[in-house]
């Protein structure tokens, strides 16, 4: 359920915004979006995983509040993460 050292350089190398970029929220968003994947993957075989849900909850919930001050602070990069990740308003 961890994201391999590879994807996610791969992640960072894909949706930063200069060289030196690795924390700026559309890189936070990528990451969060390829783990929200892995887990509800994980909770499909494993539907008793209660503490595995709960995680999942507060990563979306954090997804959420990075797309919202995203949405805030600048909208054309916001419309562009969603498009890029797929992502449902």
């Amino acid at each position: 359920m961890t994201i391999t050292r590879e994807r996610k350089q791969e992640l960072i190398g894909g949706f930063r915004r200069n060289d030196e970029d690795t924390g700026s929220p559309e890189v936070q968003i990528a990451i969060l979006t390829n783990r929200i994947g892995e887990l509800t993957e994980h909770l499909r075989t494993h539907k008793k995983d209660h503490a595995g849900r709960r995680g999942l909850l507060m990563m979306v919930s954090r997804r959420r509040r990075l797309l919202d001050y995203l949405r805030r602070v600048t909208p054309a990069r916001y419309l562009d993460i969603i498009r890029r990740l797929d992502i449902r308003k």
